[in-house]
C-alpha cells in the first residue's frame, strides 16, 4: 500500500522558501505517529530539512526506514548530531518509481521490513516526490489547514481522490481538518 502524507493550505499550499507556513503541534504529532517505524518515500531536501530540525530541537530523530531520492546517487545522509538515527535505515534512488520498484521487489526476503504486506509505504515530500509519486498512491492522509498562505510549492491535483473520512480540528486559533482520501 502507498499512502501520501502531507499538510495543506486551501490553495494547496505545501510551503515557502523550505519552510512549511504553518506550525501545528498537533499536525507534526499525527504525521510522526503515522509514519514512525514505517518506510518512507523522501526527497533529499525534504530529509535535510528535517534533520536540522531535529538538530536544532534536541529531540531523537524518529526510526524510520528512509528510501532517499536524490539526483546525486552517491548521497549519503549526514547524521551527526542525530539521537536514534543510527537506527534507521537510509538507501538512494534517482525516482520514485526506482523506490517503489525495489520494494516490490521479488528478490527482497520474506523476513524483509519492505516485503511485509502489511506495510505501508509513506511519501512524505517534497513536492516533487508528491508530484511524481501520487499516481502510484492508494491513500492519502491530508491535513487541510484553514486559509489561504504564501507559497512557492503546491501539493498536486487529487481530484480523482474520494475523501472517506474528515476530523475538524483547531490548534492555537488555527483551525485545519485530518483528511483519509482514497482511490
Amino acid at each position: 500500500m502507498i499512502s501520501i502524507v502531507a499538510a495543506i493550505g486551501k490553495n494547496r499550499e505545501l510551503g515557502y522558501q523550505n519552510r512549511i507556513p504553518w506550525h501545528i503541534k498537533e499536525d507534526l504529532q499525527h504525521f510522526k505517529a503515522l509514519t514512525t517505524g514505517k518506510t518512507v518515500i523522501i526527497g533529499r531536501k525534504t530529509l535535510e530539512s528535517l534533520f536540522e530540525y531535529y538538530r536544532k530541537s534536541g529531540r531523537s530523530f524518529p526510526p524510520r526506514q528512509y528510501l532517499i531520492i536524490s539526483h546525486n546517487n552517491s548521497y549519503k545522509p549526514n547524521l551527526e548530531g542525530l539521537k536514534e538515527a543510527e537506527k534507521s535505515i537510509f538507501k538512494v534512488f534517482s525516482s520514485v518509481k526506482e523506490a517503489i520498484d525495489f520494494v516490490n521487489s521479488p528478490l527482497l526476503t520474506p523476513n524483509s521490513y519492505l516485503s511485509s504486506p502489511d506495510n505501508e509505504i509513506f511519501l512524505i515530500g517534497g513536492a516533487s516526490i508528491y508530484n511524481e509519486g501520487i499516481q502510484y498512491a492508494d491513500k492519502l492522509y491530508l491535513t487541510l489547514v484553514e486559509g489561504a498562505f504564501k507559497a512557492d510549492t503546491f501539493f498536486p491535483d487529487y481530484s480523482n481522490f474520494k475523501l472517506m473520512e474528515r476530523v475538524e480540528k483547531e490548534s492555537a486559533g488555527q483551525e485545519f481538518a485530518f483528511c483519509l482520501f482514497e482511490k
